[in-house]
């Protein structure tokens, strides 16, 4: 009998999608950012260490977002944690319809470069990331990441 090798029979242990609500509140930044860390190192999920610090600051710039600019119109926001066989996506959704670009970079200014920082540990990493809109009004930003850091 030839062997083809192993083919896992489902999906792997650490996969799935997990989602959860909080204010749009200033206390929220650093307990979404712990409720993330939490939940994949719960789940065994694979993560490079540089992998796992730039997902974990994306995290913390988009709930930052939501809550300096969406909290009028959106005093609840959703963060969502997909994770695949080889990647990891985190979202942020809020009911306001603003849909926000990345600003230029200005050293000039001491805020508005959370979405540059997003943008750019993203590519760095190999993965993605978009603003869309929701069918409520709203819009969820998300970004994914490889597990692995590329080579």
């Amino acid at each position: 009998m030839e062997s083809r090798g192993s083919v896992p029979a489902g999906p792997v242990s650490y996969e799935g999608v997990w989602r959860f609500t909080a204010s749009a509140t200033d206390v929220s930044v650093p307990r979404a950012r712990h409720a993330v860390r939490d939940l994949l190192d719960r789940q065994g999920v694979p993560l490079d260490d540089d992998i796992t610090q730039g997902l974990l600051l994306i995290v913390s710039e988009l709930v930052t977002n939501a809550v300096k600019h969406a909290a009028l119109l959106s005093p609840e926001l959703a963060v969502e944690v997909a994770v695949g066989a080889d990647w990891v996506r985190v979202s942020v959704e809020d009911n306001h319809p603003y849909r926000p670009t990345a600003l230029e970079t200005d050293y000039a200014q001491t805020g508005g470069r959370g979405l540059l920082l997003v943008r750019e540990i993203t590519r760095e990493a190999g993965g993605a990331c978009d603003v869309e809109h929701t069918a409520g009004g709203g819009k969820v930003i998300w970004a994914a990441l490889p597990l692995t850091t590329r080579l």
